[in-house]
């Protein structure tokens, strides 16, 4: 399955300034630097769609791309380390809260872990919220290239126990994944 005509649409603080596309939306979660927008650019072979840094708390908007006019996908800011001010961060938590629990169009949330390391502390409060809220999501395991092949599956497996939710690896050096992600999204979002 490929994704053949994504484009970025706007860049919004808060849910006020998100227009709705009439389109099912998916959103991004999860720790600053876990991979959010190296996702995006690797599921539609666009390494240059999403702006991607090594610094930690680059996106600090809600980010709305379109893929393939079926679905919306919104890269969030990340959680946890961020060099902005705590004003700042309140504003991004709150601001947050309000599209993840008042967007109509919003049907599944993805959240990012970085399969090398055991699961953060705020990885499970994110989780803790999620499930408190009862909203559907997903697990996507990143960064599995980087793991020894030995030891995915169980890493898999170690996610899916401590999470109790579908997990999915990803890798960007390695697209054998996206078929399988693209195809959970389409039917999740889209009826199969």
């Amino acid at each position: 399955m490929i994704i053949k005509n994504a484009k970025f649409l706007i860049s919004a603080q808060k849910l006020s300034q998100c227009p709705d596309f009439g389109l099912p939306e998916v959103a991004l979660l999860g720790r600053s630097n876990v991979g959010k927008s190296s996702f995006i650019n690797a599921i539609t072979n666009n390494s240059k769609l999403a702006k991607t840094s090594n610094k930690p708390g680059k996106t600090r908007l809600i980010n709305l791309f379109d893929f393939d006019s079926k679905y919306i996908v919104a890269d969030l800011p990340g959680y946890g380390y961020a060099q902005v001010s705590a004003k700042m961060q309140n504003d991004w938590q709150k601001n947050l809260e309000d599209y993840l629990l008042n967007r109509d169009s919003l049907k599944l949330l993805i959240q990012f872990i970085d399969s090398r390391h055991e699961i953060q502390k705020n990885d499970l409060q994110m989780q803790d919220w999620i499930l408190h809220h009862n909203l559907p999501s997903i697990v996507i395991a990143t960064k599995i290239d980087l793991m020894p092949k030995s030891k995915i599956l169980s890493k898999i497996k170690e996610l899916k126990k401590a999470t109790n939710r579908v997990v999915l690896p990803f890798s960007t050096k390695d697209n054998r994944y996206n078929d399988e992600i693209i195809k959970y999204l389409e039917d999740v979002l889209l009826g199969g």
